[in-house]
């Protein structure tokens, strides 16, 4: 596994995103099962192991931290806090919560669940619009001081909540969405990124599945699956845009390669500072992940890409309105 650099801090060229592992997606997958994953996905090079207090809430956090135990300096481990969770009993009390008194308290509970002593990489989940960005940045300083925190990251900021970040604190890597399934990335932040020397992890890298080919608008969705409520994943947003799935099966059928690997090593092939972090429950689904960053897309692969994209209007939001209205602050 070749790697990459996100600001100063360097992983696998792919991560690993542990969430449908215990939430999102349905059913909590087999917990002795994800820990064989997440071990098998460090057997085969894979550094970057992304979480966050959020998923479960809790237990993603207390799975990683069972999984990743016994090579926890092998690793990166990166979560996350921000949103308004009671760290004693779980409960979701709705909206976000970034209070440096919080944000520290959340740490130390993060440091518990995850059986670390420090945390590699720790984002702000979401903006939260009734705490000063810089005073959120201070917080996360004074943990990176006390060694609690090596670095600090931001998930679905805007770039002006970046910029004033990382003038108190070093933003490491910012993760948003980020695929052929939705660009919006390349406007704004990414011109951003690149000036700043911060890093980009795209999650959703295969637009929460579509990319793979194996969705159509026939496809049944567990009851507590949050793709339900997506509107891109409308059964007649999913037909029309099956337009982008034929197109990376054309490239793939040409290189031997499947949709979902041409769908990440198009990422990879976006800028060297790119680390997606697909995530999966699947053991034959993680050995094809990896393979993308063996293909090879040449220029003339990507502007054919390009081209067709071009012809391709995505139907439908990535979010429901209100998770929308909690991104790009």
């Amino acid at each position: 596994m070749e790697t990459r650099n996100i600001g100063d801090l360097e992983v696998s060229a792919l991560g690993l995103g542990c969430m449908s592992m215990s939430a999102a997606y349905g059913p909590p997958a087999d917990e002795g099962e994800m820990i064989r994953l997440m071990r098998t996905a460090h057997q085969q090079g894979v550094t970057l192991f992304d979480t966050a207090e959020a998923y479960g809430p809790f237990a993603n956090e207390e799975l990683v931290g069972k999984a990743l135990a016994p090579i926890r300096d092998q690793v990166v481990i990166a979560t996350k806090f921000g949103f308004d969770i009671d760290l004693q009993t779980g409960e979701r009390r709705g909206g976000t919560n970034s209070r440096p008194d919080h944000v520290k308290a959340v740490a130390d509970a993060c440091l518990r669940r995850l059986k670390t002593d420090r945390i590699d990489l720790f984002y702000q989940h979401r903006v939260d619009p009734d705490v000063p960005i810089e005073d959120v940045a201070g917080a996360v300083k004074e943990l990176i001081a006390a060694g609690k925190v090596k670095h600090f990251g931001l998930s679905e900021a805007g770039v002006q909540t970046i910029r004033r970040a990382h003038a108190v604190q070093k933003v490491t890597a910012v993760q948003s969405e980020y695929s052929l399934f939705w660009r919006g990335p390349e406007a704004e932040l990414l011109p951003v990124l690149q000036e700043l020397g911060i890093g980009f992890v795209p999650f959703s890298p295969l637009g929460a599945g579509f990319l793979t080919g194996k969705i159509d608008e026939n496809t049944k969705f567990d009851a507590s699956d949050f793709r339900n409520s997506v509107p891109r994943f409308s059964p007649e947003a999913r037909k029309a845009n099956f337009a982008l799935v034929d197109l990376i099966k054309r490239i793939g059928d040409r290189k031997g390669a499947t949709p979902a690997q041409i769908a990440l090593a198009w990422l990879l092939a976006q800028k060297p500072w790119i680390v997606p972090i697909p995530g999966t429950t699947k053991q034959h689904r993680l050995e094809e992940n990896l393979g993308a960053v063996d293909i090879d897309l040449l220029p003339d692969d990507l502007a054919e890409i390009d081209t067709a994209l071009a012809g391709i209007e995505v139907q439908g939001e990535r979010l429901p309105e209100a998770a929308l209205k909690m991104t790009g602050r």
